[in-house]
């Protein structure tokens, strides 16, 4: 049978992974898989029960906008948008300046807690009276007060300074003390339920405080296109958060009615100024036409002039209007050029009717709101301060050449008219100039009259707008609180204990499978070197007085896994035509791996198949098989044999096993100082040319491969060499080496054993050579 066939039939296919082998690796330490769920598990439990439950309270509110609601008269006065932004409102919400207000109302720089034996839980008040003294601005260092509480008093502990003080009957006011705060039980029912607990206060600074409870706040939108936001922010305690939300969300609400009512108020300021001075010019004129009229007794006009008079008055009343316009556009410029700061609002909708400036007026007014609302929440060197600044003065630029250049229509026009009214006065000459003077007081006093009740008129509503100022949003769900906490999540810290109790024991034989280096069996063999064949494993045998194959009718596990060797031995061996011996060489890379062990036992087995077998002890340097017989190390044998040539090899011949009459030893005989040099002589391949007549099997034990050149010389006497490799012992890399025998032809014909299967456990690999045969361990 030819070679090919031979590592065809003992060699398996590779190219996949055997996953049954490899989930059997794993599934040997069972054991240490449960206990590390069991203790995961346990850790996930321990967790559980004493980490503090974080609830999620959310609230959600609508901005909004008073384009779409029902307009008022007075809507010309209230802080008008007409988009909503709400990344600004968003920023407004959880702005330093509104989370100032929120701590300060609910002085949030001073925590409770409820320390227990494992956890100290959070509170959003003591189940007793506690009055604070101190406010939140004074409070500039981090202080801590333990308050126990006992059967008949309050035990109050400064963890600072370690001072304590003790209240009897449950009360601090009747009692002088320097604590910031008093303490007090109203309500002795809930005694027993208190009753041995310890409370926590912490006071700490009001800044802290603020940053903290801005980082807790999340404010986002509902929906794209959607005007409504939802605040949410997590705590121990759903009573503190519930009351935190509902806090912002009045103070957002308050801070947005204010801007408006500014406008307002600023208005109502504003007419109050004019109203001064307008008295004092109308009881000038009443005195001028008074004192005209008695100086020149003046009655009424003749009806003769009727219709002169007429189209004077028509002319007039033009003029008249001009006139109102241009007093009112003096009017706003005396605003502009007064010296005020850029936070001043100006006043709109008074009665021009230019559109231009009325609508720049209320983009100033607007920007203004923007920039000292951004002042006072950013700072003067907020860039959108800079910016709305810039807007500021821009738009304060073109009012003022709004009103130069409606100034200047208003006094062409009043040219054109004041040139007309001189034709018509040409017209009515024969009225008499004095009344030409009364019309020009009573002209006068018109005018102020109309523009007294104009701003009489704003005033009230102004005053209206003041009072019922529309709310900036609105509360679409006040505070809730989850039934369930938000963390930590049972299911799912279980899931993930199950999940590391396979993770761990996992990881860690994964690791140590990785950097195990040794060879455990054949597939570890086959991986590596994939066109030889492995002809036998043999297991580990404990009992170190079984380790030689004595009794040829020897059934024990030890005696078939070598019967088993013997035949595929025979199996791969070349076919040959004549009936001459065959030879086969024992070998291995390094010491130790049982080349020896093998080479004696797989000798015996096959002598106890009746046939004539000789072992012969080739490794000169470290001989090995004396040990297994009686024989002295120095005893004659192979070293001498070829050294001397009056030395006949069948005269050394000894019988090591006397259940083994057809199986001889030659012995290797005394280390000599040159044996690569003894055995290329020509005699060793003498020996065998003779051996070979008269013996079936001549087995040699041979010297390792990577230390010496000793096998290499001689190979090529071999029908087979049997390549033992050592489980638990022999490392991986190191069958590169034999690997590189087998492919470059040094070592022609090569078969593997491997050697002491079984000897690690850990990796699973456990063989029953006595499964469905009944052969045992007992001889």
């Amino acid at each position: 049978m030819d070679n090919n066939s031979d590592n065809t039939f003992f060699q398996q296919d590779e190219s996949h992974v055997d996953i049954k082998h490899e989930v059997k690796k794993y599934l040997r330490f069972w054991p240490w898989f449960l206990l590390s769920v069991f203790i995961t598990l346990s850790v996930a439990y321990i967790y559980l029960r004493y980490s503090p439950r974080i609830f999620q309270t959310s609230t959600k509110i609508k901005i909004l906008d008073e384009s779409d609601g029902l307009e008022l008269p007075t809507s010309a006065f209230v802080f008008k948008r007409s988009n909503i932004n709400l990344e600004n409102e968003i920023e407004i919400l959880t702005s330093y300046r509104i989370i100032e207000q929120v701590v300060r109302e609910l002085k949030l720089n001073t925590t409770f807690q409820e320390e227990g034996q494992i956890q100290t839980s959070q509170l959003a008040e003591l189940p007793f009276r506690f009055d604070q003294h101190i406010q939140p601005d004074s409070i500039t260092g981090n202080y801590q007060y333990e308050i126990l509480v006992n059967d008949s008093n309050f035990e109050v502990k400064d963890v600072k300074t370690d001072e304590e003080l003790i209240f009897q009957g449950h009360d601090s006011y009747s009692k002088s003390h320097n604590l910031p705060f008093d303490i007090k039980l109203n309500n002795h029912k809930i005694l027993s339920s208190i009753k041995g607990k310890k409370y926590v206060v912490n006071l700490f600074p009001i800044k802290p405080a603020i940053l903290r409870l801005k980082s807790k706040i999340k404010t986002e939108p509902i929906g794209e296109v959607s005007d409504l936001l939802m605040l949410s922010m997590t705590s121990e305690s759903t009573a503190y958060s519930e009351r935190v939300l509902d806090t912002l969300v009045s103070v957002f609400n308050k801070d947005g009615i204010y801007d408006r009512q500014k406008v307002s108020k600023n208005t109502l300021d504003f007419i109050e100024n004019r109203f001064i001075f307008l008295a004092e010019e109308l009881d000038s004129i009443e005195v001028n036409k008074k004192e005209f009229k008695q100086a020149n007794n003046l009655v009424f006009l003749e009806t003769d002039a009727e219709l002169s008079l007429q189209k004077r008055t028509q002319s007039e009343e033009e003029l008249f209007d001009i006139e109102n316009q241009i007093s009112l556009v003096e009017l706003i410029k005396d605003v502009l050029v007064k010296p005020n700061t850029i936070g001043d609002l100006l006043p709109s909708n008074i009665g021009l009717e230019n559109g231009n400036v009325n609508e720049l007026i209320s983009q100033y007014n607007l920007a203004v709101l923007e920039y000292n609302k951004y002042v006072s929440s950013g700072g003067i060197n907020n860039p959108m301060v800079k910016q709305l600044s810039t807007t500021i003065d821009g738009l304060k630029s073109n009012i003022n050449g709004s009103l130069l250049s409606y100034l200047n229509q208003l006094k062409v026009a009043r040219k054109q008219f004041e040139g007309r009214n001189s034709k018509i006065r040409g017209e009515v000459g024969s009225i008499p100039e004095k009344e030409k003077l009364m019309r020009a007081i009573n002209r006068q006093q018109k005018i102020k009259e109309s523009l007294y009740l104009l701003l009489l008129q704003k005033r009230e509503e102004a005053a209206i707008n003041l009072a019922i100022t529309e709310p900036s949003i609105k509360i679409v769900e006040y505070a809730l609180s989850g039934s369930r906490p938000i963390s930590p999540k049972s299911n799912i810290i279980y899931a993930a204990a199950i999940l590391a109790g396979f993770l761990l024991p996992f990881g860690t034989l994964y690791l140590f499978f990785m950097l195990d280096t040794k060879v455990h069996d054949k597939k570890d063999v086959e991986r590596v070197v994939k066109n030889v064949p492995i002809i036998g494993q043999i297991p580990e045998v404990k009992d170190k007085s079984k380790l030689i194959f004595e009794d040829p009718n020897d059934r024990s596990i030890l005696s078939e896994s070598f019967r088993i060797l013997s035949s595929n031995v025979r199996y791969v061996l070349p076919r040959k035509d004549s009936d001459d011996g065959q030879v086969i060489f024992c070998t291995s890379t390094i010491k130790g791996e049982g080349k020896t062990y093998v080479s004696i036992n797989l000798s015996l087995a096959l002598s106890s198949l009746n046939k004539k077998v000789l072992l012969i002890g080739a490794d000169l340097r470290n001989p090995q098989i004396h040990t297994y017989s009686t024989k002295d190390k120095n005893a004659l044998g192979l070293s001498n044999y070829l050294y001397d040539t009056k030395i006949d090899w069948k005269q050394i011949l000894i019988k090591g096993f006397k259940n083994h009459q057809t199986h001889d030893v030659l012995l290797s005989g005394s280390i000599p100082p040159n044996p690569a040099h003894l055995l290329t002589n020509g005699r060793f391949d003498l020996l065998i040319e003779e051996a070979k007549k008269l013996y079936d099997y001549i087995i040699v034990d041979t010297a390792p491969t990577i230390l010496v050149t000793d096998t290499m010389l001689i190979s090529h006497l071999s029908d087979i060499h049997v390549y033992i490799v050592k489980a638990n012992y022999t490392e991986k890399n190191l069958l590169e080496f034999s690997k590189e025998l087998n492919e470059s032809g040094k070592l022609k014909n090569m078969a593997y054993v491997v050697n002491s299967v079984g000897a690690s456990k850990s990796h699973g690999y456990g063989y029953n050579y006595g499964y469905g045969y009944g052969y045992s361990e007992q001889n």
